[in-house]
Order: C-alpha cells, then sequence, then structure tokens
C-alpha cells in the first residue's frame, strides 16, 4: 500500500483551516470597515469598534486553533486508522475517509457560525445593534466564502487518501458533490455571495441612505475586488477538481491506443468522476483480459486462424483452396520415452516444437495442430499466400537443417506435398477447430513415415514440386517412385539437394 504521511497530511488540513479562518477574518473585517460607514454607520465608530475587535478575533482565532486542532486530529486518527495499519478500510472507516472534506468544512462553518452570532451581540451590546447586523451579516456571507473554498482544498488535499480508500474497497455510489454541484457552489459561494453585498449598497446609494456617499462607492469597489480574487480561485479549483482526472484518464486513453493497455488512473474522487476514472480502469482490465484470450486463442489455433475468426466470425464448413502440406513425425518416441524421465521427454519435445513453429512461421505458414511427436504445417490456408508449395518447400529445408544441428538428440522424418483440400471449422456449434482435410495432408504425412529411413529424412511429391515456383524447384532432385500406404499408384518422390541455411 503507497504511504501516506499522516501528521503531513493533519498538518496540510490544519493550514487550510487556520489559514482560510485568519485569511477571512482579515477580510471580513476591513469589509465591516467599508460597509459600516457605506450604510449610514458613524465612520468612527466603525473605527474604534476595529481596534477593540482586533484583540477579541486574535483570541477567538487562538481558541480555534486549540479546540479545533484536537478535533480534527482525533477524527482524522479514527478515520483513517486503517491506513497506519497498513490494511484495508472497512465500511465505517471508507465513509469517514471519503466525508473527511465534509467533516472538516462542517466543523469550518460551525466555527463562523457561532462568531456571526457572538461577534454581532458584542459590537451590538458594545456599539450599536446596526453595527451588530452589519458584524453579523458580513462573518455570515465571509464564512460561506471561506468554507466553499475550504471544500475545494480540502477536497485536493485529501487526493492520495481518498484513492488509497476507494483501491482499497471501491464503491458503485458518489460520495462527494458531483461536477454540477462544484462548479455551482464555486460560483456562488466564490462569486455570487461577495457580490450579493452590492445589493443593497446600490439601493443605499440610489436612495440617497447614507451620511457618507463616498464610501458607497469604495464598499463596492472593495466588494468587486473580493468577488474577483475568490470567484477565480474558487474556478480554479473547481476546474482542478474536474480537469484534473479527465486529464489522467486522457493520457491513459493515448498510451492505449499506442498499444500500451498496462495502464490505470488512480480513483481520487468519490464523485461521478470517480466513476469514471472507475470505469476507465474497468475498460483498461477489460481490454488487458481481451488481449489475453486473444493470445491464448492465437497461441491454441495460430495466429492466423485467430485473425481470421475476430475477424470474419466464425462458423462451420469450409472452402477449397490450394495449399502446401508438411508433416514433421519424430523417430523412435516409444523408445524415447522409455529411456529417458517424462519430464526430459516434454523437455526435448518442447524444444521440437519451438524450431517447428519458428520455421513455419517464417515462411508464412501455419503449424495447423500437435499430433503427440508429430505436428501438421499448412501453406495458403486460412490466408493465402502467392506460392505456397514454394514456401513449404524451403521451410521443410530449413527445418531439417535446424533440427539436424540444434537437435541432434531427436531423429525425425518430413514429408511435403501440395495439391486441392478443405480448409474450414470442423466439429459442432460449441466446440470446434480448424483444419484442412484433403489429399495433400494424406500423402504429405505418408512421406514423412518413408522419410524416416531415408538419409535426407525430407521426402516431397512431384505434385508439390510442380506448384512450386522454379527457384525453389532447382534445389530438389526427382528420385524414384513408390506406392505409399494406402494408394494403389505409385508417388514421384524428390527430396532436397542441399539443405538451407
Amino acid at each position: 500500500m503507497t504511504s501516506v504521511s499522516l501528521p503531513r497530511l493533519t498538518g496540510r488540513m490544519k493550514v487550510i483551516g487556520m489559514g482560510g479562518a485568519a485569511l477571512g477574518a482579515i477580510v471580513t473585517s476591513v469589509a465591516v470597515g467599508f460597509l459600516y460607514p457605506a450604510v449610514g454607520g458613524s465612520l468612527k465608530v466603525s473605527f474604534t469598534s476595529g481596534w477593540v475587535n482586533a484583540p477579541v478575533i486574535v483570541a477567538v482565532l487562538a481558541g480555534f486553533l486549540v479546540v479545533y486542532t484536537r478535533i480534527r486530529r482525533r477524527h482524522a486518527s479514527e478515520a483513517l486508522r486503517w491506513l497506519s495499519e497498513e490494511r484495508a478500510p472497512d465500511e465505517r472507516e471508507l465513509r469517514a475517509t471519503l466525508g473527511l472534506a465534509t467533516y472538516h468544512v462542517k466543523l469550518d462553518a460551525l466555527g463562523w457560525s457561532l462568531s456571526a452570532i457572538g461577534f454581532a451581540v458584542f459590537n451590538g451590546v458594545v456599539f450599536s445593534w446596526g453595527l451588530g447586523a452589519v458584524v453579523g451579516v458580513t462573518i455570515w456571507f465571509g464564512g460561506e466564502t471561506v468554507c466553499a473554498l475550504g471544500y475545494l482544498l480540502y477536497e485536493r488535499a485529501l487526493r492520495p487518501v481518498t484513492a488509497l480508500a476507494l483501491a482499497a474497497r471501491p464503491t458503485g455510489t458518489t460520495s462527494a458533490p458531483g461536477v454540477r454541484l462544484r462548479l455551482a457552489m464555486a460560483w456562488l459561494l466564490g462569486t455570487g455571495v461577495p457580490l450579493l453585498g452590492v445589493v443593497p449598497l446600490g439601493v443605499v446609494g440610489a436612495f440617497g441612505w447614507t451620511k457618507n456617499p463616498t464610501y458607497v462607492d469604495a464598499a463596492v469597489l472593495f466588494l468587486a475586488i473580493v468577488a474577483m480574487c475568490t470567484g477565480f480561485l474558487a474556478t480554479v479549483l473547481a476546474a482542478g477538481a474536474i480537469a484534473d482526472p479527465l486529464r489522467a484518464v486522457r493520457k491513459g486513453l493515448e498510451r492505449i491506443t499506442r498499444g500500451d493497455l498496462e495502464v490505470e488512473v488512480a480513483v481520487d474522487d468519490g464523485s461521478e468522476v470517480g466513476q469514471l476514472q472507475a470505469g476507465f480502469n474497468r475498460m483498461a482490465d477489460g481490454l488487458r483480459e481481451r488481449e489475453r484470450i486473444r493470445d491464448l486463442f492465437g497461441r491454441q489455433v495460430g495466429r492466423e486462424v485467430a485473425q481470421a475468426a475476430l475477424s470474419e466470425g466464425v462458423r462451420l464448413g469450409g472452402e477449397e483452396r490450394e495449399i502446401a502440406a508438411l508433416f514433421v513425425d519424430v523417430v523412435g518416441s516409444t523408445s524415447l520415452a522409455l529411456a529417458l524421465p517424462p519430464t526430459e521427454v516434454v523437455r526435448l519435445l518442447n524444444r521440437f516444437f519451438r524450431i517447428v513453429v519458428e520455421v513455419i512461421e517464417v515462411e508464412s505458414g501455419l503449424v495447423n495442430k500437435f499430433e503427440g511427436d508429430a505436428a501438421l504445417c499448412v501453406f495458403g490456408a486460412p490466408v493465402a499466400v502467392t506460392d505456397p508449395a514454394g514456401d513449404c518447400l524451403r521451410a521443410a529445408r530449413n527445418l531439417a537443417a535446424r533440427l539436424a544441428r540444434e537437435l541432434p538428440e531427436i531423429d525425425f522424418g518430413i514429408g511435403v506435398s501440395a495439391g486441392l483440400a478443405v480448409a474450414g471449422n470442423v466439429g459442432a456449434e460449441h466446440r470446434f477447430e480448424y483444419t484442412v482435410i484433403g489429399d495433400p495432408v494424406n500423402e504429405a504425412c505418408r512421406l514423412a513415415e518413408l522419410a524416416k529411413d531415408r538419409p535426407e529424412r525430407v521426402l516431397a511429391s512431384s505434385a508439390a514440386l510442380d506448384r512450386a515456383t522454379q527457384s525453389e524447384t532447382e534445389a530438389w532432385s526427382v528420385t524414384e517412385a513408390a506406392v505409399l500406404r494406402g494408394r494403389l499408384g505409385p508417388t514421384q518422390l524428390a527430396h532436397p539437394e542441399f539443405q538451407a541455411h
């Protein structure tokens, strides 16, 4: 589990809470100094109240710092106990973790509400209830703005913890304000509330309900500056809370389009943005699973067969194709099994088949099936090639050379034939395989049997040579004719004059 420093996290939360409270207190105090004279109050009273309220504000902030720090630390330690114990959170801890930002904002809102009531009463008793009303309303509106900005900052600071919690215990429901609510909250509390103070000032100025007309203009200008600053900050934070996860998803999509499926984005948001992140991860998981299935499918039936099935669909039946067939069989596999341990036999057969697959695929052929210690290889199906017979003959020479050079402990026989055959899917609707059926396959199998007793270990039929290009047939010599097992007439045989490299 990725480590997150709890002291550092709680320190950030404390800075956000107390920093916002201190800055909000300063701005609110200055706002009262502008607003009270503008709405008809005494400038002298406003100036005097500033000096009287200043030490009280400092004392209140200090008290909140002590009390709130203890409350925040205790709540955070309980909510994040799973993190310090390096385990997955339970349901209660998950809800508490995802609700940390909301909890801190509620705590801040309580503090601002108490402050609004307390300072309104204090200024009403000491100075005038008109000043108390202005102070109370200003603190209330200022607290709403600070809480809105605070929530966005809390949520941003808690993203690493949110990501760990949702990774350890995914949830299909939203646990944070959505995009619409965030944007509305950013505008309303970051811009709307400060501008709301401009409305009564405009009414006061329009009807002349003030003893200090000059202060109306100053108050409007001050509130406009506050609205611009808080509105800009709230918009940047709200946009970042949405844009950052979307940017991560976009970069993930770019990696997927480049073929990199090992990509995952952190789910660090409890709203529908987090559901989008989780949906992207599920999509990436599905693509990886599909690619694993495609890879296994290709390994089982051959990449060409798999690609044809994926692009064209699967149907039973076949079509007549001009193909070439190569059959390779191990000599003395029974005695080999008696002389060696089973694990050693398997190791040798795997080396044998690895060479077969490599040689056949280089010449654009398909290893259609493994039959015990033998393999049937096809050229010209399912993908048509220009010279299937020539490719098959060349592969036979290369295969014989590599097996003799790299695997001398295994003897073999290779047979090659070519002609018309039926290639397609054979079986039932729920279980079938791609195969090639026809005389070339049977003839290649019989030639492999006969080749086991020949020094070249490779035999081809004249039918294969007749269908190959001249450049390849020049590497073969036609010898005698032989009657293959299961046939009535003789078959003209050919063997390579030299081995390809």
